[in-house]
């Protein structure tokens, strides 16, 4: 864990770089570490996006209206000052990321951050043991 996913209204297809953003938003969350070691492994991070072709903004006056909703899933166990730190730079990263389309449109940003317990999950993974050093 995390899961990142970007819902994004279709109409930002040409200009939101979404295959770009993706790497970006694993390569912050794998860069994080407290002085324990890494917030997230290496292996448990995803992302995904999803293009929203049927999409209704505000009032649906403005067919150039856009709007991104990103929600980050992640295991319990973190602690509050660290959850915030890494939160609050991730849409840090999705504010610069879009900030010529909120320059020149209509757009709403926004994200959220879900947390569950480990009871509530099913994994199987074989991509943690080549990311060991992880550990380090």
């Amino acid at each position: 864990m995390p899961h990142i996913v970007v819902e994004y209204t279709a109409n930002l297809r040409p200009e939101a770089d979404i295959a770009q953003l993706l790497p970006k938003i694993n390569a912050y969350l794998i860069e994080q570490r407290t002085a324990a070691g890494p917030i997230f492994p290496t292996g448990g991070v995803r992302s995904r996006a999803i293009a929203l072709e049927d999409f209704c903004v505000a009032d649906g006056s403005n067919a150039d209206d856009a709007f991104v909703h990103v929600r980050i899933m992640a295991g319990a166990g973190r602690d509050e000052t660290t959850k915030k730190r890494v939160y609050d730079g991730l849409f840090d990263l999705l504010k610069a990321h879009f900030g010529a389309i909120h320059a020149t449109r209509g757009f709403a940003l926004s994200m959220e951050a879900e947390e569950f317990s480990e009871a509530g999950t099913w994994k199987q993974n074989n991509l943690h043991p080549r990311f060991k050093v992880d550990a380090a």
